[in-house]
């Protein structure tokens, strides 16, 4: 029986010498071309986005004592906007703009975990609709850390979260506050927002602003990594803000040789990255990484979309890693395979943030906590433990016996995903 190859990847014939990567040129049909056309137009127009109220970001005068606040510290290099209940565009600016912002979400009782409940009219019912409560230029260092000071948890602990594809200002502000709240956390929630236009088919120009703003997210990561204030710093990135957290980590460590000890963890929802490009990624982070979560599903349809824009090679937060979770593990990674979890979302694209189950689990990785609740167990520690979450189907760090994959296979991931020694053999150089 042959050995299964990485996603993305085949064994060479013969002796097993390195994994090569497999770049699918997929040849379509007229027909199927049509297909995927409508498949991409199904993927990234959510039915009611068109038409919802905008502007909604113009603070309120009062909310009920009832309701829930969340705070958050928002840094972006979108271009500002003249309106208020806008703040700021989808086109890209010229410096780095700070806000604190404060968000009402309605009681408990008037909700369901995992849902933003965006305005119907403005101004928003805060009873039963997300709403701003206040928005505050914040003009300088001193005040950033005066923000933090006022709003930390005992163990100093920052999220960072970076969101997605075809998301405005409103939509990134709303998004975090509603996993701040639904996961439990207390850490220092901090909002990085990069150029989106917030528009379907405008995913080209999304991913060059991901570029644009690669340089702003590592200072951002090193400022609060060198702040005394902080202990520990957790990275949260959805779907393509996984690319742009992934490159800011790389260029952190290039530039300073390592990353940041307090950058503890890492989770990736969903990460519209190139299975390729995302080793090259780790390995240039060097030996000395936080340890990753990778939230993955094989019936992602966005993920999907991308793999047929991209040229048909595998997307990280689309491929089945469970094979290689004992592997993996071994490397700091753990993958959360959330293919059989019912979410609202059709796509299956934001089950990180919309599924209770996938919220309470992020809510522990966020706390420090063992991702299967309680301290870790062996199994949890080698990455083969299976664990349903309330009845549901998720399945953890689920992996195929370790005798599945050859000791040498073994190896050789091991050294694909690990520094290269510069050695060559054979006429090669590792890559």
């Amino acid at each position: 029986m042959p050995s299964p190859s990485f996603p993305g990847r085949r064994f060479a014939r013969g002796p097993l010498r390195t994994f090569r990567l497999r770049r699918i040129a997929s040849r379509h049909s007229a027909s199927s071309r049509r297909t995927i056309a409508l498949l991409l137009v199904a993927c990234f127009i959510m039915p009611g986005c068109a038409n919802r109220v905008q502007n909604v970001l113009e603070p309120l005068a009062a909310a009920p004592a009832d309701t829930n606040r969340i705070p958050m510290l928002v840094a972006t290099t979108r271009k500002p906007s003249e309106d208020p209940g806008k703040l700021f565009t989808g086109d890209r600016g010229t410096a780095i703009s700070l806000n604190s912002v404060t968000v009402s979400i309605p009681p408990d009782r008037n909700r369901k975990i995992g849902e933003v409940q965006w305005p119907s009219r403005l101004p928003p019912n805060p009873e039963k609709e997300f709403a701003v409560l206040e928005v505050t230029k914040t003009e300088s260092e001193r005040q950033a850390l005066e923000w933090f000071r006022k709003h930390r948890n005992p163990k100093r602990q920052v999220l960072i979260f970076v969101h997605g594809f075809n998301n405005t200002y409103a939509d990134a502000v709303f998004r975090l506050a509603q996993i701040v709240h639904d996961s439990g956390t207390d850490a220092a929630p901090i909002l990085f927002t990069w150029p989106s236009r917030g528009r379907a088919f405008d995913y080209l120009y999304d991913k060059e602003s991901t570029n644009y703003s690669r340089r702003a997210l590592e200072d951002l990561i090193l400022q609060a990594a060198k702040s005394p204030d902080v202990q520990d710093v957790t990275i949260l990135a959805h779907s393509m803000g996984g690319w742009l957290a992934a490159e800011a980590l790389r260029g952190v460590a290039m530039r300073e040789k390592a990353i940041p000890a307090k950058v503890k963890n890492v989770i990736l929802a969903s990460p519209d990255i190139d299975i390729d490009v995302f080793r090259r990624q780790f390995v240039e982070m060097g030996p000395k990484r936080p340890h990753f979560a990778i939230v993955t599903s094989t019936r992602d349809k966005a993920l999907g979309a991308s793999r047929w824009l991209s040229g048909g090679v595998d997307r990280v937060g689309g491929s089945d890693l469970r094979p290689y979770v004992p592997v993996l593990e071994e490397l700091g990674v753990t993958v959360i395979d959330t293919s059989d979890i019912k979410t609202r979302d059709k796509l299956g694209h934001n089950t990180f943030a919309d599924s209770p189950e996938i919220v309470h689990l992020l809510g522990r990785r966020l706390a420090g906590q063992s991702i299967s609740g309680g301290e870790a167990t062996f199994a949890d520690r080698v990455g083969v433990a299976a664990a349903n979450f309330a009845g549901s189907a998720a399945r953890v760090a689920v992996a195929a016996p370790v005798s599945v994959i050859s000791g040498e296979a073994r190896e050789v991931l091991k050294r694909e995903l690990s520094p290269s020694t510069g050695q060559m053999v054979d006429g090669q150089i590792a890559y």
